[in-house]
């Protein structure tokens, strides 16, 4: 069975299936200790390979790139890809879905922002007219094989949520997400929207939407959760901290019970290459 129906049935699952927001190939080794599925979002490669914020800078050749090397790594992994607006060009989204489905990818996630972009948790972001998004996405899906596609709105204002949830379910996507709700009525709302159509929610650190527990969001009709940052965001609180202690400690190297090491982290990375993992998905 392909990635692409594999994420699928995953979706149709009873529950809500998670998938865990990585930005390299060391969060992606400690997050597969604990799930079965990573989120490839567009906040933490930028933040991570190019030390940028999301409002446009990837090139869609890096993302390709970091695919290809993780889907050896994790085989066995579902692996769900932001390509934000397809890199503004319908013709380079399609080619890009191709690059990624032959690198092994299960899924995509499509936007209807214009550029500049933002982060979907952002304010001043700007959509394109329905009718010229659901164009770019037609021509995604019909360029990929079995690929599962995310279509996914920016929408603010109520209205043009419901009014544009409702027409990417019915656009033929596998997957429809409203990016940056803010409350569990609007979620209400757009799930009567989109009818039998998969739901997926975007949980990110510090965004605009509630934090919801994987039972709640069940029982809100919510198929699909992604978690765009608990990984960068806690290297980041970690590798300060750490720095600081290093600095506040003249160069001294900690010596507490517990600090993790060299051998664990060679523990760790030597289940890419035999594929061998301590711990397992929960």
């Amino acid at each position: 069975m392909g990635h692409g129906h594999r994420l699928r049935d995953a979706i149709a699952s009873p529950g809500t299936t998670p998938l865990i927001g990585v930005y390299d190939m060391y969060s992606a080794s400690l997050a597969a200790r604990h799930y079965d599925g990573f989120f490839l979002s567009g906040f933490g490669f930028a933040a991570s390979y190019y030390g940028l914020p999301d409002i446009g800078f990837i090139a869609w050749p890096d993302i390709v790139a970091f695919a290809e090397r993780l889907r050896p790594a994790f085989p066995e992994h579902h692996l769900l890809v932001d390509i934000d607006d397809g890199y503004a060009d319908p013709e380079v989204a399609c080619h890009v879905v191709r690059r990624l489905e032959r690198a092994g990818v299960s899924g995509v996630v499509l936007e209807d922002q214009q550029r500049p972009r933002r982060c979907g948790h952002a304010d001043g972001k700007r959509i394109l007219p329905l009718e010229e998004y659901l164009d770019k996405l037609h021509r995604v899906l019909d360029s990929r094989s079995e690929m599962v596609v995310v279509a996914r709105t920016d929408a603010v204002e109520e209205g043009e949520i419901l009014r544009r949830a409702a027409a990417l379910a019915k656009s033929g996507a596998d997957v429809v997400l409203v990016d940056g709700v803010r409350d569990v009525v609007t979620i209400r709302r757009v799930r009567e929207a989109v009818a039998g159509v998969p739901l997926l929610f975007n949980q990110i650190g510090g965004g605009n939407s509630p934090r919801l527990s994987l039972t709640e969001l069940s029982e809100l009709g919510v198929d699909v959760a992604i978690y765009s940052t608990p990984c960068l965001f806690a290297a980041h609180e970690a590798i300060d901290g750490a720095l600081r202690e290093l600095r506040e400690a003249d160069g001294r190297l900690p010596g507490r019970a517990g600090a993790i090491g060299v051998r664990d982290a060679t523990l760790l990375l030597e289940a890419n290459v035999t594929g061998r993992r301590t711990g397992g998905p929960a």
